[in-house]
């Protein structure tokens, strides 16, 4: 006869969580794959020649404008002091965002129906890795706009000067402020993270 080593299971291995659980977590889903009908951040610019702003929204598929010629104007500005043209078609990651948000999105309803902590705990761990990831991308694009500057043909050179806007808050950038945040979309992602983390970390096992 031959003994077979019985399979060592790690804590949590195939833990049902409780339905409430399961439906926060389904939540959490829900509000992720909403996030891409709504801007995911918006970054805005004041000055005395602009009392009323320019601004633009940054979608999971495209970047447009707050106003009807804000983009185009933003563009105009920025070709004075050297930065290139925000032109969504050339940004590679707008066509892959909105997919990946919504197959994310689908999966967490899976795994919401499926009920197992380690699948929550996994789908999360993923999502938190792709914020994080998704956060640093928009700041090295940020800073490749406001650093990689053609200063041969600006008409506006100021030494030393670099237009990099902040990835969260207000900057002074010459006369104008520009300020930084997350718009619907982007209020609804991070609120997905938050609730699926809370379910992954505070849920507790079905009772047998």
């Amino acid at each position: 006869m031959v003994l077979q080593t019985p399979r060592i299971r790690s804590p949590g291995d195939d833990t049902m969580v409780s339905l409430r659980s399961r439906v926060l977590f389904a939540v959490a889903a829900l509000a992720l794959g909403a996030a891409v009908l709504f801007p995911l951040w918006r970054v805005s610019l004041t000055a005395p020649q602009y009392p009323e702003g320019l601004g633009m929204y940054i979608w999971a598929h495209t970047v447009a404008g707050i106003g009807p010629n804000d983009l185009q104007n933003i563009n105009g500005l920025n070709h004075y002091i050297g930065m290139k043209a925000i032109v969504p078609e050339s940004i590679p990651e707008l066509k892959v965002m909105r997919p990946g948000i919504l197959a994310m999105a689908a999966l967490g309803l899976l795994v919401a129906a499926i009920g197992q902590l380690r699948w929550m705990r996994w789908w999360t761990g993923v999502l938190v890795l792709s914020a994080i990831v998704g956060l640093v991308d928009f700041w090295r694009w940020e800073y490749d706009y406001g650093h990689d500057l053609d200063l041969e043909n600006a008409p506006i050179k100021v030494p030393g000067m670099t237009y990099q806007p902040p990835l969260i808050g207000s900057k002074n950038l010459l006369n104008f402020t520009a300020t930084s945040l997350p718009a619907t979309g982007g209020v609804l992602a991070i609120g997905a993270v938050l609730l699926s983390l809370g379910v992954a970390t505070r849920s507790r096992r079905v009772s047998a």
